[in-house]
């Protein structure tokens, strides 16, 4: 099992950048294929992107392709969502989700998810 904690979620101008932080407890961190997702209110989980166990294999919705970014860092046990040109439309909860399983695109697909962050991008 696994425990999942963001961090770095706030209040940004349009055009401006954040990263979130999503820190995992447990020795098997690279045991988990690790996705991001976000639900704004009203409104479905949407998927966001993915990071392979090892950090070779990303992919991303096409709402965010070419803004954001994941990466991980297995040694710190800790996943990151860096975002760039920030728009209004990408406020948000943002959570990170793992699982031992492939895992692509859908909420079902993982097991664990932390408590989300909120981001807020003012026009």
């Amino acid at each position: 099992q696994v425990q999942l904690v963001e961090s770095g979620g706030g209040l940004v101008q349009a055009g401006g950048s954040l990263r979130l932080s999503c820190a995992a407890s447990g020795r098997t961190f690279r045991s988990y294929a690790m996705g991001w997702f976000r639900q704004a209110p009203g409104k479905e989980r949407e998927f966001v992107g993915r990071r392979s166990r090892s950090g070779g294999s990303r992919y991303y919705a096409d709402s965010v392709k070419g803004r954001f970014t994941i990466s991980r860092d297995n040694a710190k046990n800790t996943v990151y969502l860096q975002m760039n040109s920030l728009k209004p439309e990408d406020t948000a909860v943002y959570y990170c989700a793992a699982t031992t399983g492939y895992g692509l695109d859908r909420p079902g697909e993982y097991e664990y998810w932390g408590q989300g962050t909120q981001v807020t991008v003012s026009s």
